[in-house]
């Protein structure tokens, strides 16, 4: 029988805590304070608003992906950058990426627009030596 290998506990610092209680909020577990999951007939509280670490599974699959800078500093810390736009960590799909995917397309949108504007001033097919 083979042992299943765990991925150690996220342990955050106080700021990191303070992000991870209000977004206790919006599990759907989360009862005035307990844990609908671990309710068993009598009110269990939630484990994840009361610890510094991530222990509760449901959190870490369900919320912790709404707020992705605060899940890229707990489980990616060593595959993080910072966005060169925003400055918000995200975790790169390459390691030529430079922007967050919200800063991406609006990127990719400007280099675009320079890249022509570029393009249409080398060429003097309009200019003031030939008018129309």
């Amino acid at each position: 029988m083979r042992k299943r290998s765990t991925a150690p506990v996220p342990i955050m610092d106080h700021r990191q805590y303070r992000k991870v209680r209000r977004l206790v909020h919006e599990c759907c577990n989360y009862d005035g304070g307990n844990c609908i999951a671990l309710d068993n007939g009598e009110e269990c509280v939630c484990v994840q608003s009361i610890s510094y670490s991530l222990l509760c599974r449901w959190f870490r699959a369900a919320v912790l992906p709404l707020d992705k800078e605060l899940e890229t500093v707990l489980f990616y810390r060593l595959d993080a950058k910072r966005c060169t736009v925003c400055g918000t960590l995200f975790r790169p799909g390459s390691n030529r990426a430079k922007y967050c995917p919200e800063c991406a397309g609006h990127m990719k949108r400007i280099k675009a627009a320079q890249r022509k504007r570029k393009q249409r001033a080398k060429c003097h097919a309009l200019g003031p030596e030939k008018p129309l």
